[in-house]
């Protein structure tokens, strides 16, 4: 993991505050520590990428009074608080900067530029980029197209147009997924048909602990995924639109079968 932010606590710019868990890993790469005055409660979650430099660090909710009483400068969100919640921070003289969803790494990069640069902060911002493009050439057409499914224990799938997709094509899988976006696959359909390959997100015990009845538990479903199974990716790197899901172009091409 690349940290950015200087271990001294002395001031250097702009009080920082983010409201939830993605926001979290931008302002903990991109903003010096002495800078930060408020991280989300899942900021040290087991699944959050930059956990361990959390410690120490305030803990908020995602509050008009929570952020006040931080005496924050710049607010960095991706679907914490609520659009009510940035007009009030704006009337006061707050920045919001907001995180887009991204369906590929050019998404990203403009994530990475845009908070960036709202820290003052644009060569960390280009030294976290440089990082990603070099994981990702470093994977790429590992699997020199071979087909996988990426599947969630809720029994979701992922093809074009999503960040998982651009992860698995960028390691050079094609996604067995009947179509773009985010949906919902058959059991019924892969347990008679299973596909070549899965790609599985969002499995690690921190994510179905307690899912005991979702698809992602159906005995037949493991059987049909024994053998067959590329990758297990991180639930840290899933559901941000970060530099970070690089790494998982990076976990499934080390993955590469001879």
């Amino acid at each position: 993991m690349l940290v950015l932010a200087g271990p001294g606590l002395a001031r250097a710019g702009p009080r920082v505050a983010s409201l939830d868990q993605c926001a979290d890993q931008f302002v903990l790469a991109l903003a010096p520590r002495g800078d930060i005055v408020g991280l989300s409660h899942r900021a040290d979650d087991a699944d959050a990428y930059l956990r361990a430099q959390a410690a120490g660090l305030p803990l908020r909710r995602a509050s008009l009074e929570a952020v006040l009483a931080s005496r924050a400068q710049i607010v960095v969100r991706y679907w914490g608080g609520d659009e009510g919640l940035t007009r009030s921070l704006a009337r006061r003289g707050v920045k919001v900067v907001k995180i887009d969803d991204a369906a590929d790494f050019d998404g990203v990069r403009a994530n990475v530029q845009r908070v960036a640069a709202a820290l003052g902060r644009p060569a960390a911002g280009q030294a976290l980029i440089a990082r990603m493009d070099s994981e990702l050439a470093a994977a790429r057409g590992a699997w020199d197209g071979r087909s996988a499914l990426y599947l969630t224990p809720g029994g979701f799938t992922a093809g074009r147009e999503t960040l998982v997709g651009a992860m698995m094509m960028a390691a050079g899988l094609g996604e067995a997924a009947p179509a773009p976006g985010y949906a919902p696959v058959s059991l019924e359909r892969i347990v008679a048909d299973p596909p070549g390959a899965f790609v599985l997100g969002f499995f690690e015990t921190t994510s179905t602990a307690g899912q005991h009845w979702s698809v992602g538990r159906h005995a037949a479903l493991r059987r049909a995924m024994a053998g067959r199974t590329l990758a297990v990716l991180p639930d840290s790197i899933l559901g941000c639109p970060a530099w970070f899901a690089a790494d998982g172009a990076a976990i499934l091409a080390r993955a590469r079968r001879p």
